[in-house]
Formats: structure tokens, C-alpha cells, sequence
């Protein structure tokens, strides 16, 4: 497994992966969209050559937004997720950011727990967030005076 900065060339997969996984996706357009936003990072998570999953964040001043998260169906349940988002988090890290956010699914609780294991809390409720008029979950992660290696478990810290 290996864990590389999002290229042009990855995007066309990335796209269908959107599609697969997501009920409103975002288009290939967004994605290449943000492989050129200085305050954009999107990464790419490799399984024998073969990407199994991405995830991206955007920073503003002390403030990172973990943008999408995703793995691969067939690749589910297999701690990929975990380390992809353990990734992310240490990367918020290294740029010095205080706060980690993201958004989430009142119906993603697969997702949720595994945020909740990460260190994220739940801040509000977003009504209607999503386009199908779901609420999502706001949700925050405190990032000061955590170490790269202070991206793990909880119950490890």
C-alpha cells in the first residue's frame, strides 16, 4: 500500500470512483479543479499499482477541511480508511494546523464511527446539507500540540 499525491493522470479513476460510491458525486472537472488550488491536497491510496481509495483537504490559516474520503467497495473493511484519514490527519499536522474538519452523512455511521475512533466530535447538524436534502454531521478534530504520531486511536493516545 502506498499513499501519493493525486496526479492528472489519476483523476479519470477517481471520477468513477465518485460515482460508485457516492449519491451526488463530484464531477472529473472539480477534481482537476483542485489539483490546482494552492490550498488543496488530494491523495491517492494504491493497492498492487491499482487505486483503492483517495481523500483530500483544503487549508485555510489554522483550519483544515478534510474535503472527500473514500475506498474502493472491495476494499472496505480492511483498515484502508483508517490509514488514509490517519494520513491526512498527519499531514493537517505538518502544515500547522490547529483544527481538522468534515462533514458527514446522518446515515453514514460506518463513517462516523470511524471519525469518533480518530478523535473527531460531533459539532451540529447541518439540515438539509446534502443535494437529496440529508442533514450532515459537522464534525472537528483538535490538532494543537498533537505530534504525526498523535493521529492514531484514541484509545492509543
Amino acid at each position: 500500500m502506498s499513499i501519493e499525491l493525486m496526479k492528472k493522470e489519476d483523476i479519470e479513476t477517481v471520477a468513477e470512483l465518485e460515482k460508485q460510491l457516492f449519491s451526488d458525486p463530484w464531477p472529473k472537472h472539480f477534481f482537476l479543479q483542485e489539483l490546482e488550488n494552492e490550498f488543496a491536497e488530494y491523495y491517492v491510496l494504491k493497492k498492487d499499482g491499482e487505486i483503492a481509495g483517495y481523500a483530500g483537504m483544503w487549508q485555510m490559516f489554522e483550519n483544515c477541511d478534510l474535503t472527500n474520503i473514500a475506498i474502493r467497495e472491495d476494499y472496505q473493511g480492511r483498515g484502508y480508511g483508517k490509514e488514509l484519514l490517519r494520513f491526512m490527519i498527519s499531514r493537517a499536522i505538518e502544515k500547522g494546523c490547529e483544527f481538522m474538519h468534515l462533514e458527514v452523512r446522518v446515515s453514514n455511521i460506518k463513517a462516523q464511527n470511524l471519525y469518533e475512533k480518530l478523535g473527531f466530535i460531533k459539532t451540529r447538524i447541518r439540515k438539509g446539507y446534502y443535494e437529496n436534502g440529508e442533514d450532515g454531521i459537522d464534525m472537528v478534530k483538535g490538532l494543537l500540540g498533537l505530534s504525526e504520531e498523535d493521529s492514531c486511536d484514541r484509545k492509543q493516545l
